[in-house]
């Protein structure tokens, strides 16, 4: 028999989480975060961990009750490309065909700052909790010439 009075605890115990790694992301400290989230991508052979960074993304979704999302090696590749675009030209690219969304950051080195940056803006936080978004693709790009260094794009697909 359920208890009606433990429903919640599933959505408590992913809220909780999501505060501990979005704690880590701000500059007032807290849980200590992975590398993957926490490596700069302004380094020298960096290179972005994927599966880390959707896990904080999935969280934020859970905790706004919003359905995790399917990770998309195509994605990721589309994802890639644009950032690289976005890193040598300055310009942000533009919703991608069959995308429902698509988020873009410069600047940040890490992606726990650019996840940061994203929850902590309205609009973006909005889209990262897109209802029809199942599927995510995540891209970085480094161009040390350019006005931001670091390029981020994020592509949902249903």
């Amino acid at each position: 028999m359920i208890d009606p009075t433990s429903a919640p605890l599933p959505r408590l115990a992913a809220a909780a989480l999501i505060a501990l790694a979005i704690a880590g992301c701000s500059a007032g400290g807290g849980a200590p975060l992975s590398a993957g989230l926490s490596a700069r991508m302004d380094q020298p052979g960096a290179n972005l961990n994927h599966v880390e960074a959707l896990g904080l993304i999935n969280h934020y979704r859970a905790s706004a009750g919003t359905t995790a999302l399917a990770p998309d090696a195509g994605l990721d590749t589309s994802a890639q490309v644009l950032a690289a675009a976005y890193a040598q030209s300055g310009t942000a690219p533009k919703l991608p065909d069959g995308a429902v969304a698509i988020r873009v950051s410069a600047g940040y080195a890490t992606f726990a700052e650019t996840f940061s940056g994203w929850r902590n803006s309205p609009a973006d936080a909005q889209v990262l909790t897109e209802q029809a978004a199942t599927r995510a693709g995540l891209g970085v790009a480094y161009n040390s010439g350019s006005t931001y260094g670091v390029y981020w794009v994020l592509v949902l697909e249903d």
